[in-house]
């Protein structure tokens, strides 16, 4: 009995294949596990294929977005480097600006700096006259003492400008920097440049100010004292040479931004100096200091009653009561031209002053210089005495101008308002 085959729980019968070739007959008997395994083994090459077709179909397309999304992030990428590179050339040109900006407020500072230590320089002897006239100290100007080193440059890192400035001098520590740049340290180079820059110049600016406002005080204080005194000279009837009562005014204007303005007033100064040198000179020469300090005065110039007559004659000069041998000062600078014994006035001095002006000191009890010596305002000329025409100790003192006797306290007078100012 031929058995049947059972597939999947279904009985199957065997397939058989016959092949005819001519008169030659093959066939063949399939059972259905071999159908079943050929089918699926067609099925699986069939689907394959459609795999493989697909695969090769859709390569190109995956290939194709692979690569044009290589080609945008290509493109984004040399995008944002000509982007950098774009703003790196925007950097380094403002870094180069910078630079240069630097570079050119470094040197404005340095020629400001120069320019102060020249000015300290033209002050200096000016403050040395006006001290030695006794118009003001000498320190009353302000003066730079501290002088600043500026250094400009590209820093290590990311080369931007940066400025460094150093304080030099004697003593020199953080007070002396000037106000607002120790708020500095926290901003940027550029900024804290600019601000530096400005605080420096504001600084030099107020020394500058404080420099003018100065002269222009002792030059204000030199014109009053001048004025002053010539002024007590002509009052005395003792005219200054014209050119030191001149008092005109006028020239061209001069702004106060103008680079000559310090020049000018430095010359003004000098000038002012100059005539107030010329007119305590001219003070200094007449005989208006006491020849008896601290003695009163026992006879005054004019008309009296004779002390040996007791008839009115003219007296023509002042009386001082001293002591026999006490110090008989000259009142002014000057030559001796007499030192000897004069008729009535006795042991006498006669000193000429110049300017056709002579002082006499009469009565000594001694002679303490001799003719021809230059004497000195104050220096000693002979002790108080009683001789000659005279009724006792005491000084005889005259003033002659031109050979005249004119009044002694008129000059003792001048001599008591200008005395402060010489």
């Amino acid at each position: 009995m031929k058995q049947e085959a059972t597939v999947f729980g279904r009985r199957k019968q065997p397939h058989t294949i016959i092949i005819a070739r001519g008169d030659e007959i093959r066939h063949f008997t399939i059972t259905p596990w071999a159908a079943s395994f050929i089918g699926s083994a067609v099925a699986a090459v069939a689907i394959g294929y459609l795999l493989a077709t697909s695969y090769l179909v859709l390569r190109d397309d995956l290939i194709g977005a692979a690569t044009a999304r290589q080609a945008r992030m290509q493109q984004a990428y040399e995008d944002r480097i000509s982007a950098l590179r774009a703003q790196v050339d925007r950097i380094t040109s403002r870094q180069l600006l910078d630079q240069q900006l630097v570079e050119s407020k470094v040197t404005e500072l340095l020629e400001r700096q120069a320019q102060l230590s020249k000015r300290h320089g033209r002050i200096a002897p000016l403050l040395e006259k006006a001290g030695a006239t006794g118009n003001e100290p000498p320190a009353a100007i302000p003066l730079p003492n501290i002088k600043p080193e500026i250094r400009a440059g590209l820093s290590s890192g990311n080369g931007a400008p940066v400025l460094a400035l150093a304080f030099g001098g004697a003593g020199a520590q953080s007070a002396s920097t000037p106000p607002g740049i120790a708020a500095l340290e926290q901003e940027t180079s550029a900024d804290r440049a600019d601000r530096l820059f400005a605080t420096i110049n504001k600084s030099l600016r107020t020394i500058e100010s404080e420099q003018l406002e100065r002269i222009n005080s002792l030059t204000e204080s030199a014109y009053q004292t001048a004025d002053a005194i010539s002024e007590a000279l002509e009052a005395a009837g003792l005219p200054v040479d014209g050119e030191f009562g001149q008092s005109g005014v006028g020239g061209p204007l001069i702004a106060l931004e103008s680079p000559a303005l310090f020049e000018t007033k430095v010359k003004e100064l000098d000038q002012t100096l100059e005539r107030l040198d010329g007119v305590k000179e001219r003070a200094r020469r007449l005989p208006i200091a006491n020849p008896a300090p601290g003695r009163s005065i026992s006879s005054t110039f004019g008309v009296r009653n004779d002390p040996l007559l007791g008839t009115p004659a003219l007296h023509s000069g002042m009386d001082f009561r001293a002591p026999e041998g006490s110090d008989a000062r000259a009142t002014a600078a000057g030559v001796v031209v007499k030192a000897g014994w004069n008729s009535g006035y006795g042991r006498m001095v006669e000193i000429d002053h110049g300017d056709g002006l002579s002082t006499r000191y009469a009565h000594l009890s001694r002679i303490k210089v001799r003719t021809g010596q230059t004497v000195a305002i104050g220096d000693v000329v002979g002790a108080v005495g009683s001789s000659g025409r005279s009724t006792g100790p005491h000084l005889h003192y005259e003033v002659r101008r031109n050979g005249e006797a004119v009044n002694p306290l008129r000059f003792l007078k001048l001599g008591k308002e200008v005395g402060r100012y010489l």
